[in-house]
Order: structure tokens, then sequence, then C-alpha cells
């Protein structure tokens, strides 16, 4: 097994601290992380001390959404575990090699196991100590608080990993897919409806609406229900929550967390032993054929342009592992848009003409944020899956730079539709008008657009040809730091453009009409915030641009 891990950990070593020293670049990228997680820390701190400052309805709100939390992340880990475990078992390219070596697939299932809990764990970790860490400070945690997180954590991430490979290898063997993206297809929707039931088995519209129950009690009885009760990540919030509420240790939800990731384990390799080499047959059989080759010499025209995008919508057509993804995608987009269609607008504090324009404003940040984790899942990855073609690439007569302007441009469509549906479909479900909607358009394109230059750049400069597969390239440090940096920047320019609509906003609700000198402000401070996107896509751009040039 030893000789198993060893070109893991030389490949994490290698990554993460290149000649077995930290660079400065990755020193930065560190702190910079760092001071992330203390964000992360500090605003859960203030909202779940906001929580706990009120009645105990307060303090039950609070642990029904920490609860939901790591329900929702434990969801996300299966999904990624789910589509990485098909290209990390099945499909990649060392299988050859590792099993005509003398070893069980039992061991390989392991190695497997390991790197796909390394590759999809990480984020867990990432957004989730900070805010458990604040729940400490606020609730006044125990001594036995604190070495509870890690075993809470590493409980649910290696649950979500055990299922998601025992469930990928069964489904494999299962659908008799003559295509890997079949196999794919039908994991996508699988977990498509276990998310949709798993959300309104939450019921989430019901927290803030009392009004629902003929009396205070039932709500609270209704509130404080354990959603999910048979499920890791249940387990590991019920058994923090009644640490941080009666100081006491539920030692059957430890001993579920501790012991659940090891039969699972157990049950994937018997799976692996009984049932890999079948699916693995399955996931090469041809797909038929068929196709003549009629093109002629005669044909050929050189066409740059149509060449490139040509070549990468085929390149995402063929990886199922990418294409299938947008299932989900449009389940989460369905969800995100359910959300403001149920949101209590009329019982809240202040009056509904002003949250409905604050939630519209804030909404350009969520859809940023959404555009920024779906590039890093589709965009970043896009360099490095080049592979080896990037030696045909420098040979030929396109420039990096065109290369790179063509690559942005393919992705620049699709992500100002999305961008766009977003804004639109969900300031129409607020009942949103005026200045505001005219805001948020002209804010979220530059927006989009930076980002989306920000991961060609990001992935161009952090590329890695010899990855296996699009999920390892996730793995590495480029990543984190495109996921921080788009999140920065677009927290700098939200709360930069923040006092100029506000002062429009307020101006349209008392009067009703805008003069010339009321747009001034407004306008002044798209023009900043688009030149400002326009700086950062050009500069992380053309850094991505020196990186390929650069290359040997």
């Amino acid at each position: 097994m030893r000789h198993l891990l060893t070109p893991l950990l030389l490949a994490t070593r290698n990554r993460f601290l290149p000649g077995g020293r930290v660079s400065p670049r990755g020193l930065g990228i560190i702190l910079f992380s760092l001071g992330v997680a203390v964000v992360i820390h500090l605003i859960s701190l203030r909202v779940v001390g906001y929580f706990q400052e009120q009645s105990e309805l307060g303090i039950i709100l609070s642990l029904k959404i920490f609860e939901m939390t790591w329900i929702i992340l434990f969801a996300m880990v299966i999904f990624s575990c789910m589509v990485a475990a098909v290209s990390t078992i099945f499909l990649s390219k060392d299988n050859e090699i590792l099993f005509a070596a003398p070893q069980h697939p039992a061991r390989l299932f392991a190695l497997r196991y390991l790197s796909t809990s390394l590759y999809t764990g990480w984020m867990l970790f990432l957004f989730m100590l900070p805010v458990l860490l604040a729940y400490g400070r606020v609730f006044g945690a125990g001594p036995w608080y604190w070495p509870l997180l890690p075993v809470s954590l590493l409980g649910v991430i290696l649950a979500a990993t055990g299922t998601g490979l025992l469930a990928t290898i069964i489904l494999v063997n299962l659908f008799p897919a003559r295509r890997t993206k079949d196999i794919i297809l039908y994991l996508s929707i699988c977990f498509g409806v276990l998310i949709y039931l798993m959300f309104r088995l939450l019921r989430p519209e019901e927290l803030v609406n009392p009004d629902n129950y003929g009396h205070f009690v039932e709500y609270l009885s209704a509130v404080a229900t354990p959603a999910a009760p048979y499920i890791p990540a249940a387990w590991a919030a019920n058994l923090l929550s009644l640490y941080l509420l009666d100081r006491e240790l539920d030692l059957l939800l430890l001993a579920l967390l501790v012991v659940t990731p090891i039969a699972l384990f157990i049950l994937g390799e018997g799976a692996m032993s009984r049932w890999f080499f079948r699916g693995y047959s399955k996931a090469y059989e041809s797909f038929g054929g068929g196709s003549r080759f009629g093109a002629t010499a005669a044909d050929y025209r050189p066409r740059p342009w149509y060449s490139l995008f040509h070549k990468e919508a085929k390149t995402f057509l063929r990886d199922s592992t990418e294409w299938a993804q947008l299932f989900m995608v449009g389940a989460l987009i369905i969800v995100y848009l359910y959300n403001f269609k149920i949101l209590p607008l009329d019982r809240a504090f202040i009056r509904e003409e002003y949250l409905a324009n604050l939630i519209a404003f804030l909404n350009i940040g969520l859809t940023g944020f959404v555009c920024a984790s779906l590039a890093a899942r589709f965009v970043y990855p896009s360099i490095s899956a080049e592979g080896g073609a990037i030696v045909l690439l420098q040979s030929s007569p396109l420039s990096m730079r065109n290369y790179l302007l063509r690559k942005f441009l393919f992705y620049l469509a699709p992500f100002t539709l999305l961008a766009l549906l977003l804004i639109l479909l969900s300031n129409h479900l607020l009942g949103v008008a005026g200045p505001i909607w005219w805001i948020s358009v002209a804010l979220i394109l530059p927006l989009t657009w930076a980002v989306l230059a920000m991961a060609v750049g990001f992935g161009a400069i952090y590329a890695d040809f010899k990855a296996e597969n699009r999920a390892a390239t996730l793995g590495g440090w480029g990543a984190v730091l495109f996921l921080l940096t788009a999140l920065t920047f677009e927290v700098t320019l939200i709360f930069g453009a923040a006092w100029p609509a506000w002062r429009v906003v307020r101006r349209w609700l008392h009067h009703g009409v805008l003069n010339g000198g009321d747009l001034l402000l407004p306008v002044a401070g798209l023009v900043v915030a688009a030149l400002l996107a326009f700086a950062v896509a050009l500069f992380f751009f053309l850094k991505g641009v020196k990186a390929l040039d650069t290359l040997s």
C-alpha cells in the first residue's frame, strides 16, 4: 500500500511545496486563504451572535441553519465524489499500469478512496471550519467541542466519499451503458432527484413562516424537528448542537460517525473486488462507429476561429463528466430562483419595496459567486485539459494570446446568458423595477466577464498538462487562489457600488422620478466599476498569456 500512495503523496507535496520548501507564491496563497477564512469566521460570528441575542426562537433557528448547512455540504461532496469517481476509478490513465501490477483491487480502491477524499473534501474544510469555530465561540463551547470538530468533519467527508464511490461502482454495473456519457448521465439524474427530495424534506420556507401554525409551540416543535436524521451530516450536526446546548456528549452519534465511514469503506472494497472489471470493460465499450470521413483536401478551409471553437465544443461534448453536470446546474438554477419566489417580504420589519431592492442588489454578488463557481469547474481546467496537445498549439501559427482570447470568447456567451437569466428572473420574482433593475444588469455583465477572464488567466498560469483528468486539476493551489481572488474582487465591486446605488434607489422610491443630476453618480460609479473589471481581467489574462509563452 505504501508504494501505491507514494506517487500521490509526492505529487501533492510537489504541487504545494515545490522543491521541498514553501515558495513565496505558496506563502502568499496560504496567507490569503487564512485571510478569507478569518473573514468567513467574523461574518459567521456576527450572524450567529445576532441569533444568540434573540429569544429561544433565535437559538433554535441558528441551530436549524447549522443543520441545513451540514446536510447541503454533505450532498455537494457526494455529488463531487460521484462525478470524480468515474474519472478516478474507471477512466484514469494509470489504470492499465496499476491493474497490471500484482496488487489486489481492494488496495487500489483504498488509493482511489484517499485521493477522491482529498480532491472533494477540501472545500468542506475551507468553508465549514470557520463557521464551526464561530458557533463554538458564541455558545461558549466546552473543552470537548474542539476535538469533536475534526472528528465530525472527517467522519462526514469520509462517509460522503464512501457513499459516492460505492454508488458509482454499483450504478456502472447496473446500467447497460455502451458509452461513458450514459454512465455520468444516469449519475447526474439520480443525484438531481436526491437533491430535490432532500431540499423538499428540509422545507426551508417554513423556518420564517409561523403564520402557518395555529400555536407558537407547534411552530417551535416543527422547527426543532431534525431534518434527514438518518444521514451522517445530520449526526454531526446533532452531535455538535447537543453539546453546544447541554454540554452532553452523545456517544451513539459519535460512534456512528466513526463506524459508518469504516463500514462504507469495507463495502466499497467488496464492490470493487467483485464488480470493477465488469464496469471497467463497460466504460470502454465501443460507441458503434459508423462515421464516414468523406472530406477531401479540396474541402479544407483554414478558419482559426471556427476550428478552435469546433474543437472546444467537441472536447466538451465528448467528455461526459463535463456536459452531464449541466443537468445539475439546471436543477441548482431552479432552486436558486425558487428561493426568491418564497421570500416572505411582506412580513419583514422594513418596507417591502426597500427590502426587495436591497435583495436585488445583493443578488448581484450571489450571481457573481455562482458564475465564479461554474468558471472554476468548467473554464479553469479547460487549459490543462489540452494535455500533450499544448505542444501542437505552441508550434502552430496561432499565438498564445489569440488562443486564450478564443478560449475566453467560447465561454463568453453561455456565462453571459446565465448571469442575465439569474438577474432578470430574480428581479422579476422580486417585483423590482426602476434604477436597481438597470444597475444590476449593468454591474453583473462586467463582473461576469472579469471573472471569466480571471478563470482563463489562472488556468493558464497554473496549468497542469500532466493531470489525469479535470478533477485532479481542481485540487491544486490555482483553483483555490482563483476562487478566493474572484470572491474578493466581487465583494470589492459590490461594496464600491453600494452607496451610489442606494442614493439613486432612495430618490426613486421617495419621488418616483429621477433627473440628470441624480443619474450622474450611479453612471459614474458603473463606469468606474467597468474600468476596474476591465483592468483586473486584462491583468490576469496577460499573466496567463505570459505563462504560456514562457512554457518550456
